[in-house]
């Protein structure tokens, strides 16, 4: 019996010649699909346009838009979308866009904000009197303000983030170096010290993450002297411990920058002046003297508050280093 294809009619032993025609015949569904050239320049057009259109809503200059790659465009859209979200069309914000060039030249230093999850919302403009790089060239550092301060003391900085989050209203304070650009690390030798003072704020009620920021204004301070370059005998007093951070001795100097008299601080710890925030990093910096596990020529400096003796804090710039069974501080005071 011979048996006959269904699509030509024709005997069973003919019907793979009709298998072309029966191909032809498939449903476009059933192709697979090829991406083709002229496609993909069509997404890329499309993406091209859908960017060019995100970077001219930007508040920023023409002249800075013209120099925006991809990848800038879309870090500031997402700093504009961050912003919007904590500060609503409605809602007017605290520091913001609005604030006038006369105004924040009269600041000290420069004004952050920082959502609950350490995001970058909005850096003033004034930045760039501080680190010599604007706004937009900073966030090519990062998103997050671990990505624009010093590495080593990312640890340190989130601590005090998540101290002041857990306590809404609590001013923390942190020092660190913060990137700069090319031209003032060769004109300064290095990155900015930075004193970084804020406190979470609810900017709405019920407050809630999404409505909650972190306001700081950012000061520079004296930038600390490297190896090789003398700081000035008014800014600095030395003092000399037993390994258990004991004074054995000080310089007379420190009565002039903590008040006190050499005579009242031989035989006291110096965790005794340290403010319970620094507490850690200078038992880490203590560690590392004493142990001789530090590496480099800052593996032993810290930037610490101590206590003065009318009742007031000060920052210093403390290096140590171990002398056999002493350790040593050179302690520069940061204004």
């Amino acid at each position: 019996m011979t048996i006959f294809c269904s699509h030509c009619h024709r005997p069973l032993q003919a019907e793979m010649s009709c298998l072309p025609a029966r191909a032809k015949q498939a449903p476009s569904a059933l192709r697979p699909f090829r991406s083709t050239k002229s496609a993909s320049k069509a997404r890329r057009d499309q993406i091209n346009a859908e960017l060019q259109a995100l970077r001219s809503l930007l508040p920023i200059s023409a002249q800075e838009k013209e120099r925006l790659s991809y990848l800038h465009t879309m870090a500031l859209v997402c700093l504009q979308l961050r912003g919007a979200q904590l500060f609503p069309p409605g809602l007017a914000p605290p520091v913001g866009p609005t604030l006038g060039t006369e105004l924040l030249s009269l600041l000290p230093g420069f004004l952050l904000v920082l959502s609950v999850d350490s995001k970058l919302v909005y850096i003033s403009e004034n930045v760039a009197q501080v680190l010599g790089l604007s706004m937009v060239e900073l966030l090519a550092q990062g998103d997050t303000v671990f990505d624009i301060l010093d590495g080593q003391v990312g640890e340190d900085v989130h601590k005090k983030l998540l101290l002041a989050r857990e306590e809404p209203g609590r001013e923390v304070t942190f020092v660190s170096e913060m990137r700069t650009s090319k031209a003032f690390r060769l004109q300064h030798g290095g990155n900015r010290v930075v004193a970084v003072c804020g406190r979470f704020v609810a900017l709405r009620w019920p407050p809630s993450p999404s409505t909650t920021a972190f306001l700081a204004l950012c000061t520079p301070v004296v930038q600390s002297p490297t190896d090789g370059e003398a700081a000035s005998h008014d800014d600095i007093f030395q003092s000399m411990h037993l390994l258990d951070m004991t004074f054995i001795d000080v310089t007379e100097s420190v009565t002039y920058h903590l008040g006190y008299h050499r005579e009242e601080l031989v035989g006291q710890s110096w965790y005794r002046l340290l403010h319970p925030e620094d507490a850690d990093l200078a038992a880490a910096q203590h560690r590392a003297v004493a142990l001789g596990t530090g590496a480099g020529p800052a593996a032993g400096t810290a930037v610490l508050r101590v206590l003065r003796k009318d009742r007031a804090w000060t920052w210093l710039s403390v290096w140590a280093r171990r002398d056999g069974g002493c350790i040593t501080c050179t302690c520069c005071c940061l204004r």
